[in-house]
């Protein structure tokens, strides 16, 4: 599924909590994340959450998922401007991609 970063997070820092992190579900990962195909291993880590759990972070980015994806490769939470600031999708060098959907209503670019 895509993975997002949100805009109001700082370094290593997840400010997405209660009804936030009901829509955008973190990533969680209780042991060490293994980097899957084409990601950068050392750019992969976890950091504690306010509950304690440990969220997976990418070039210090904290990494969610968005509710309203159904499928791998739907991007319906692309640009959205939520909980206080917007939401991209993340890129595998590690930055958020920042290009606005075109408006189709299938989520598409």
């Amino acid at each position: 599924m895509t993975l997002y970063v949100f805009d109001k997070d700082t370094n290593n820092t997840s400010h997405c909590t209660g009804t936030c992190a009901k829509a955008w579900p973190p990533l969680l990962e209780s042991a060490a994340p293994t980097a899957g195909k084409g990601i950068k291993s050392s750019l992969l880590k976890t950091a504690p959450r306010g509950d304690g759990k440990k969220q997976v972070t990418y070039n210090g980015h904290p990494l969610y998922r968005f509710d309203e994806d159904q499928k791998p490769g739907d991007t319906e939470g692309q640009a959205v401007d939520a909980f206080g600031a917007k939401w991209y999708v993340i890129s595998t060098e590690g930055k958020k991609i920042t290009t606005e959907p075109t408006g189709n209503t299938d989520g598409g670019y």
